[in-house]
């Protein structure tokens, strides 16, 4: 299936379009819960948008995505959130806490972070879709590295889930076709697909959708409508959920919005902003999900004309030099479909001339749902397993070689505990490589195997290797906060190596 560069634009633009029009619609009811009769805009809009942390921090990823192409990756996002988004609220601030102590992602996404689980990260799926247009399996791997700067679980689930959905909707029209391939990148049994498959047996089964909402309420209980609600004016047989777990509700709340919207585009928005929770986010996420499938064109212009097409940002630096901010709608798109054959390379993008630019190839069918990947002529690699490996697994990409070291718990030390961490190496030539692997420890720790030792990388007929090793560090008085290690890796030889930075806390034993 091809995508032509005029249908391109136009789904690229209804997403932003969409974004801001559900932003907008939802932000009066954003941290409230009930039943709201949400027909329009409820304020004035003064012929623009409302500011919105949802679209605003996009363009913080987009100039790193231009800079960076396709290398871009959570290490790089987390440098960039650091340097250029200002809030320090929820799981913005833990995951700034967590990076400025020198935690990498995904370790950073979850450390004394109670907002792991909420929405800061779903809401930030649009641009990887956007640039891996029908090829979900792209957009997943961005959104992952996005999502683990600053949460872990379902918060990055919820970000998979719909940057799957959003990919896949430039290439496939139906409704259940596309949650199918959303939940084919997300574990069965987690909090999202809970959500999904509540609303799913509800709509199924004749319910409206105020009762689709109760039942997600229940199913997947949230804190973020108590946020600006009192409990006394709530229902009682609404349930609170624990601190920060609001992802897979507002999850749910999108797929009511979705489903019972039944294609049309106020409708359905409205329903998900009159569910209340975390209503831009949710309304503003669906009117992404529906510009892509219908187009600008396809927009209607009652929803367009009182907040035309500007973008107003809320949560950016603007004033450091070095990030270029656009102000239109139309100048994101831009700027997205130039960077876009950097992302998807000549394997998917066909350049067809002056007059028609680029056409991109797009998987169809069957080929948008998450299939094991053959890596080599003995294995193949799930992206699930990718999901699996965070919080603890933090991967360091060099020239000869990847590392994944899994710290297989907090990062935390302790005096005279011993702690294991995992270190796998997989090579990237069709060369055997002998490593030499050192720690570099404070004065009067222990490390065993040993502080330095040989690690044979393999490379197999046509296929490269990989190899592990477990060490246990023992430290013994510990006078320090924090301590920073070095994990040196060299291959004989060679004049690259590759340098792992270790951070453990000094953290009190809890109980």
């Amino acid at each position: 299936m091809q995508l032509t560069l005029h249908d391109y634009r136009n789904k690229v633009l209804g997403c932003w379009l969409g974004k801001n029009i559900g932003g907008t619609l939802g932000a009066p009811f954003e941290c409230k819960r009930g039943v709201f009769p949400i027909e329009f805009y409820t304020q004035d809009t003064h012929g623009e948008p409302l500011p919105n942390d949802d679209l605003d921090l996009q363009l913080v990823w987009l100039n790193a995505a231009e800079k960076y192409g396709r290398s871009v990756n959570s290490s790089i996002l987390g440098e960039y959130w650091l340097m250029y988004v200002v809030p320090n609220w929820g799981e913005y601030g833990a995951g700034k806490n967590n990076l400025a102590a020198g935690l990498p992602p995904p370790l950073s996404g979850y450390v004394n972070n109670v907002y792991r689980d909420s929405c800061g990260a779903f809401i930030l799926s649009e641009l990887w879709a956007c640039l891996a247009p029908g090829h979900p399996e792209i957009a997943v791997q961005y959104a992952y590295e996005d999502a683990t700067v600053n949460h872990s679980h379902e918060g990055v689930y919820a970000e998979v889930f719909c940057a799957a959905v959003e990919s896949a909707a430039f290439a496939e029209q139906d409704t259940r076709a596309l949650i199918g391939i959303g939940l084919s990148y997300i574990p069965a049994d987690c909090g999202v697909a809970r959500a999904v498959q509540t609303v799913l047996e509800a709509y199924d089964g004749g319910r409206s959708w105020q009762e689709a909402r109760k039942r997600v309420l229940h199913a997947v209980p949230s804190t973020f409508g108590l946020l600006g609600t009192p409990r006394e004016s709530v229902a009682p047989d609404e349930l609170e959920g624990a601190m920060g777990y609001d992802a897979p509700c507002n999850i749910g709340i999108i797929l009511i919005g979705w489903l019972y919207g039944e294609g049309d585009f106020g409708k359905s928005i409205c329903i998900a902003a009159s569910c209340g929770e975390d209503a831009d986010c949710t309304a503003g996420t669906l009117g992404a999900l529906l510009g892509i499938l219908h187009g600008a064109a396809a927009l209607p212009a009652r929803w367009l004309e009182p907040i035309g097409h500007s973008i107003k940002t809320l949560c950016v630096n603007r004033g450091d030099q070095g990030l270029r901010v656009p102000n239109t709608v139309e100048e994101m798109t831009e700027r997205v479909m130039h960077l876009t054959p950097r992302f998807l390379g000549s394997e998917w993008v066909d350049v067809v001339g002056p007059a028609d630019g680029y056409r991109i190839r797009m998987h169809e069918g069957a080929a948008l749902r998450c299939h094991p990947r053959r890596i080599n002529a003995f294995a193949e690699r799930s992206f699930l397993e990718q999901l699996a490996r965070q919080p603890f697994g933090v991967r360091h990409d060099f020239v000869l070689f990847n590392a994944l070291l899994d710290y297989q718990g907090e990062p935390v030390i302790q005096p005279g505990v011993a702690r294991t961490l995992r270190l796998t190496v997989e090579n990237q030539f069709f060369k055997q490589q002998w490593l030499t692997v050192r720690w570099h420890l404070p004065a009067g720790w222990k490390v065993s195997p040993g502080p330095a030792i040989s690690l044979p990388l393999e490379q197999y007929h046509c296929n490269v290797g990989a190899c592990s090793v477990e060490f246990t560090l023992e430290a013994g008085e510990l006078n320090e906060p924090r301590y920073d290690l070095i994990l040196q890796i060299q291959s004989l030889g060679h004049h690259s190596q590759g340098l792992i930075p270790v951070t453990l806390l000094n953290l009190p034993r809890q109980g």
